[in-house]
């Protein structure tokens, strides 16, 4: 390819490092600096990019996972070598298993003491191995286009995820000549093929009682248009998994709410009665295939972009491979409407009531329906909530009404704590004109809770919600539930009013339920960064498995 004469002009390896990340659109990157990474540290300043200085590494591969989420671009996160990389490996690990793209970046020691043993030098592509898509080192300035060419198109071609470059330092100092970054292009996923398509239209046609199950897939493939205009034309109700709600409106009536809390869930029954379950952008590694088709003994067509996984539960009778949009339209050319009303409409308004019942709690500390219900009721259609993992994000998962994509933020497939506090501060970044509110429990807010300083200095306006119950409170519930007892997992927290004013946050604290709703509102008007404690009786996680039955999320 061509160069223009400044190609022609010798550059620092981290130069031209930084104009290739330029080149992929990368408009941000979350992380720390250190001494490995001290050129492209230094290139980043004559650069548009901005740089998120965090307090933690994990925190910047979260920032950088929900990036990726939101955008559909590989966010980005840079450490230094030996313990700032290892810091990245479990928001590393949720991006790759939660399907969002990132690009992870760490500083090495120079490439002349890499073959001993050696200060702060560990193996960081073997390392990252098994959490990524792809990983190499850098051992010539000149390999630089094609290798992070190579890392932001594996990161973001279906199904997406991290890939990780190692940068020694004294090639990232080396002079390069006559390179230049590569032409970006991204992979389309194929069309359907018209046999797949014939065939699972005339399953679907053929049903009793068939179901939509819609996975994160559509999400990526930003096929929530089509995936609505298929339900309503061929009249099937739609559950999700925790990772797609929103993809087909909760106020919907063909919306049957979110699959994967429990055994005996009010959507499960929607799958007990059903005879073809057709499986849109649904990852088995959201909900087990086991825990919706035990007895193997239903239709299933698998509409993706990528093959079906292998699993004993999962065995599909007819897999529609290629753009899940256009997919979906063939399929419902061709298929017949589902005459009169689905069979399992009655099941949404059950979660529905629910919900409505607790809107006028008084009890103190407050129930988790009358937390989702204020916080529904505070923020926008379009607005954003970042859930943190734990017994609060069963509730946020089963309850929360979700109107569109994106909207309601939920790890599930590595499922790590700490994720919600540098996630809200990325979707405030990357979506600056929504608001957006952190909902944590007390044990995941301490996780990251340092990230609020970088909240306040980056200028991300975010709301933490924390429910406070003093404990590890989903495995409390799980052993409460197993055992009839609880081991180890009570808390003692600081004061999160006067921490979060420590930080130069505004902090409240719910004193009676009636209080909640006017508190989400005020901190959401105000601006700023703003914590809110509020006590959750978390009693109700009992009531719910005694109606319900046995968790099945294990984290």
């Amino acid at each position: 390819m061509s160069h223009s004469p400044e190609d022609a002009r010798p550059a620092r390896a981290a130069e031209l490092f930084v104009r290739c990340l330029e080149n992929e659109g990368v408009s941000t990157i979350f992380g720390i600096p250190g001494e490995e990474n001290l050129d492209v540290m230094d290139a980043l300043l004559d650069s548009p990019i901005r740089f998120v200085a965090t307090r933690h590494e994990q925190g910047a591969a979260f920032m950088a996972d929900v990036h990726g989420r939101l955008t559909g671009r590989a966010g980005v996160c840079l450490s230094t070598l030996g313990p700032g990389a290892t810091n990245l490996v479990t928001g590393v690990a949720d991006a790759t298993m939660d399907g969002a793209p990132v690009v992870a970046i760490a500083g090495q020691a120079p490439t002349t003491r890499l073959h001993k043993e050696s200060h702060q030098v560990i193996d960081l592509v073997r390392l990252f191995e098994p959490v990524t898509k792809y990983g190499a080192q850098i051992t010539s300035p000149d390999t630089i286009p094609e290798i992070v060419r190579k890392a932001f198109k594996v990161a973001e071609t279906e199904k997406p995820g991290c890939t990780f470059i190692e940068f020694p330092t004294n090639v990232a100092a080396a002079k390069v000549w006559g390179k230049a970054p590569l032409r970006a292009q991204s992979a389309t996923p194929p069309m359907p093929p018209p046999s797949k398509v014939a065939q699972a239209a005339e399953i679907i046609s053929r049903a009793r009682n068939p179901l939509i199950m819609a996975g994160n897939g559509v999400v990526r493939a930003h096929a929530a248009k089509e995936l609505l205009r298929f339900a309503e034309r061929l009249n099937l109700p739609v559950a999700t998994t925790f990772m797609a709600k929103g993809v087909v409106p909760s106020s919907h009536p063909l919306s049957l709410g979110a699959v994967g809390l429990q055994d005996r869930d009010y959507v499960s029954c929607g799958f007990l009665r059903a005879d073809v379950i057709v499986c849109v952008g649904y990852d088995i590694v959201e909900y087990h295939p086991h825990l919706w088709h035990s007895e193997e003994d239903r239709k299933i067509v698998h509409i993706h972009s990528a093959p079906a996984e292998v699993d004993e539960h999962y065995i599909v009778e007819c897999g529609v491979v290629g753009q899940i949009g256009a997919s979906l339209d063939a399929i419902a050319e061709q298929a017949r409407p589902h005459p009169g009303p689905p069979a399992d409409r009655d099941l949404r308004e059950f979660v529905l009531e629910e919900l409505a019942s607790h809107a006028d709690d008084t009890e103190c500390p407050v129930t988790p329906q009358k937390i989702v219900w204020d916080l529904r009721q505070a923020l926008g259609a379009e607005d954003i909530a970042v859930c943190d993992v734990g017994a609060h994000k069963m509730w946020m998962a089963r309850m929360y009404p979700a109107e569109a994509p994106n909207t309601c933020i939920i790890s599930n497939g590595l499922a790590a704590m700490g994720i919600a506090v540098p996630g809200a501060i990325a979707a405030k970044l990357a979506r600056p004109e929504r608001r957006v509110v952190a909902v944590t429990g007390d044990a995941g807010f301490m996780m990251n809770s340092q990230e609020l300083e970088t909240a306040i200095r980056v200028g991300a306006d975010i709301v933490v919600l924390i429910w406070n119950d003093s404990a590890y409170g989903l495995i409390r519930w799980k052993q409460l539930g197993e055992f009839g007892r609880e081991s180890n997992v009570a808390l003692t927290n600081p004061d999160f009013v006067r921490y979060a004013e420590s930080f130069g946050a505004r902090g409240y604290r719910v004193k009676a339920a009636e209080e909640l709703g006017d508190m989400l509102q005020q901190a959401l008007s105000e601006g700023g960064v703003a914590v809110i404690d509020c006590p959750v009786d978390y009693r109700e996680n009992l009531k719910l498995s005694a109606r319900l039955g046995k968790l099945v999320c294990a984290s």
